[in-house]
């Protein structure tokens, strides 16, 4: 990249003020001198923004940047306005109320040295050792690319956007536009996308503290019937989607060497 800037941190917020400042802390703490942290706050109506600019005077921070919506566009809107305003070579995504795990910066920027994607594993905070419903994801079957995609069809792949990332190459034609249908779940589109290119990474490690709480923006708990359909529908929709903006890549890369 032309600016310079080796690694963004794109974080999304509403209604955060009673944990964004301890979440910019563990950030701001692991990124290196040409890094940044975009943070996109979705017209929050309490003081999340005057906490975040607290907490940025505080640690004296000239590497976060703050904007915020117009109007209440949503979380994924919001992490897709975040994106596009990224200039880093990496693109890290954050919630607003977890916490990294030490080394988890360049863990995850070392993963994605020959994948467009990355994406590791969480814990849930204040529950060392908890037990998740899910099975971890594991290097071993990176890739395993078809038996991700059935995976994620089926519920059981633990792909979270608080602990993924990609490269710059991954965005336009790829990441985004985001499809206009997607309310939530833009971390499964993500993991589609590096799926169906045959490039995503999973890391063994835990590389991020998720706080459970009764204001996440994510749904939590066991879904109905009906939403679970829909989402799988959803699924469908994404897959067929990166199919054809994999195929037109391809394309356009064959294009270009003709010429």
């Amino acid at each position: 990249m032309s600016s310079g800037i080796r690694a963004s941190v794109c974080m999304a917020t509403y209604r955060g003020s009673a944990y964004v400042a301890e979440q910019i802390e563990s950030i701001v703490a692991q990124l290196g001198p040409d890094d940044e942290l975009v943070i996109v706050d979705d017209c929050s109506p309490d003081d999340t923004v005057d906490v975040i600019v607290a907490t940025i005077d505080r640690l004296g921070e000239s590497r976060v940047f703050l904007t915020r919506t117009d109007e209440n566009v949503g979380y994924v809107r919001a992490f897709e306005a975040a994106i596009r305003r990224s200039r880093g070579r990496y693109v890290f995504l954050s919630d607003q109320d977890d916490v990294w795990t030490p080394g988890r910066h360049e863990a995850m920027i070392a993963g994605l040295a020959r994948s467009l994607v990355v994406a590791g594993n969480h814990s849930i905070l204040g529950r060392a050792g908890a037990r998740l419903w899910y099975p971890p994801l594991r290097s071993r079957v990176s890739r395993h690319h078809l038996a991700n995609l059935f995976a994620i069809m089926i519920g059981y792949r633990p792909y979270f956007g608080c602990a993924m990332g990609f490269r710059r190459e991954a965005i336009e034609g790829g990441i985004l536009p985001i499809p206009p249908y997607v309310t939530e779940s833009h971390d499964v589109w993500i993991a589609i996308t590096g799926n169906m290119r045959r490039s995503i990474r999973h890391l063994d490690e835990v590389v991020v503290e998720r706080r459970l709480h009764d204001t996440n923006q994510t749904p939590l708990g066991i879904r109905g019937l009906g939403t679970i359909v829909r989402a799988r529908w959803m699924f469908v929709r994404l897959i067929a989607e990166a199919y054809r903006r994999t195929v037109a890549a391809r394309a356009a890369i064959l294009a270009a060497r003709r010429r």
